[in-house]
C-alpha cells in the first residue's frame, strides 16, 4: 500500500470515527429522554432507561450510517482543504478522481461489514429491547407470530386464554381457523373450528364452523367473535424487521409464503439489506464531489450546509419509494434501488470533469 493510500485511508477513518461518535452519543441522549418518559410511571431502576436507550440505538445508527458516512466525507475534505493537503498531493500527481477511489473502496468495505457483522448486532439488541418493552407494554399478554404452521395468536378475553391457529390469510380472512379456549386455569372449555374468518375488525365472523364443549359438537352457519386482534393490528406486528437477522429474514418469508401472507415487507427489507453497501458508497463519491465543486467557497459552514441539504432530500426520496415500494404502488425492485440509479446518474454526470477542479 503507498504512503499516501495509508495517510488518506487513516485520515477517512479517523473521520468516520468522529462523525460517529458525536452521532451516536446524540441518539443515546434523546433516546434517554424517551426511555425515561416512558417509565416515569413505573418502579423501575434507574440504569434501565439507559440501558434501553443504548439497546435502541444501535438499531437507529444503523438507519443513519449513508449520512455519518455523507458528513464524514464532508468533514475529512474540510481538513484536507485547510491544511492545503490536497494541493500538495495534486502536486505529487494524485488526481482527484484517486482520493475519491480510495475512500470510496473503504466505505465500500466498511458497508459489506456494516451488513454482515454490526447489523447482526443491532438487530439482536433490538429484539431485546423490544422484549424488556413488551415486559411493560398493555399489550404483553397478546402475541401472535407466523410459524411453518401458520399463523398463531395467544389472545386473553375475559378471565379466558384463547390459542388461535390458521393455515394462511387471504386478505382480511384467516382461512381453517381452529381456536381452543381455556379458562384461567388452562382446562380446555370449548374448541371452535371455521372454514373462514373475516378479522377485518375486532368483532370477527366466523363462518361454516363447528363448536366442541361438553363433548358434544353444534354446527353453525356464521357467528361473531371478538377477539383484542384485527387485521390492521396483526400487520403492525409483523411490520418491526429490524429485530431479525439476515436468515431470519428468510425464514419469516418462507412461513409468509406459507400461510399465503404479503412478503412484500420482507421482501423491501432484504434488498434494503443487499443495496446498502451500494448506497453509502454513493453517497460518500457524492459527497466528495460536493466538496472538489465548492473547494473554493471560503465558508466551511456553507459546504457543511449544502450536505446536509442533499440529505434530507436523498432521505424523503428514499422514504417515498420505500413506502411506496412496501404498499405495493410500485415494484419493490424499484422502491428499493430507484434512489441507487438516481445518484449512480447524478454521480456520473458530476465526476465527469473532476479532476479539473
Amino acid at each position: 500500500m503507498n504512503t499516501y493510500t495509508k495517510f488518506l485511508s487513516l485520515k477517512f477513518l479517523k473521520s468516520i470515527s468522529y462523525v460517529f461518535f458525536v452521532i451516536f452519543s446524540l441518539v443515546i441522549i434523546l433516546n434517554v429522554l424517551t426511555e425515561v418518559e416512558f417509565f416515569k410511571s413505573y418502579d423501575v431502576n434507574t440504569y434501565l432507561p439507559h440501558y434501553l436507550a443504548v439497546l435502541n440505538s444501535f438499531d437507529q445508527i444503523l438507519e443513519m450510517f449513508p449520512f455519518i458516512f455523507l458528513i464524514a466525507t464532508q468533514v475529512f475534505f474540510v481538513n484536507m482543504f485547510s491544511d492545503n493537503q490536497i494541493n500538495i498531493f495534486k502536486y505529487s500527481g494524485l488526481k482527484n478522481i484517486q482520493i475519491i477511489k480510495i475512500i470510496g473502496s473503504l466505505t465500500l468495505f466498511g458497508g459489506i461489514l456494516i451488513i454482515t457483522i454490526f447489523y447482526g448486532i443491532s438487530s439482536n439488541l433490538k429484539n431485546i429491547y423490544l422484549d424488556y418493552k413488551n415486559e411493560y407494554s398493555t399489550d404483553k399478554k397478546y402475541l401472535a407470530v407466523v410459524t411453518n404452521n401458520g399463523l398463531w395468536i395467544k389472545d386473553i378475553i375475559g378471565q379466558d386464554k384463547v390459542i388461535i391457529n390458521a393455515s394462511s390469510i387471504d386478505s382480511f380472512y384467516l382461512n381453517d381457523v381452529n381456536i381452543s379456549i381455556f379458562d384461567e386455569n388452562f382446562n380446555l372449555k370449548r374448541i371452535i373450528t371455521s372454514n373462514k374468518a373475516n378479522i377485518k375488525s375486532n368483532n370477527w365472523i366466523l363462518f361454516d364452523l363447528k363448536i366442541l364443549e361438553n363433548n358434544i359438537v353444534r354446527e353453525i352457519d356464521s357467528r361473531s367473535f371478538y377477539s383484542n386482534f384485527n387485521y390492521n393490528k396483526i400487520n403492525s406486528l409483523f411490520s418491526n424487521l429490524s429485530s431479525l437477522s439476515i436468515f431470519e429474514l428468510l425464514e419469516l418469508k418462507n412461513n409468509y409464503k406459507q400461510i399465503k401472507y404479503s412478503t412484500t415487507e420482507v421482501d423491501v427489507q432484504l434488498q434494503k439489506l443487499l443495496s446498502f453497501p451500494i448506497y453509502i458508497f454513493l453517497m460518500t463519491v457524492l459527497s466528495a464531489i460536493i466538496m472538489f465543486n465548492t473547494k473554493k467557497f471560503k465558508s466551511t459552514s456553507l459546504k457543511i450546509t449544502i450536505g446536509l441539504f442533499l440529505c434530507v432530500i436523498i432521505y424523503y426520496i428514499n422514504n417515498l419509494f420505500q413506502v411506496m415500494g412496501s404498499t405495493d404502488k410500485i415494484p419493490i425492485l424499484t422502491s428499493v434501488w430507484m434512489t441507487i440509479f438516481i445518484l449512480s446518474l447524478i454521480n456520473i454526470i458530476l465526476i465527469l470533469d473532476i479532476n479539473e477542479k
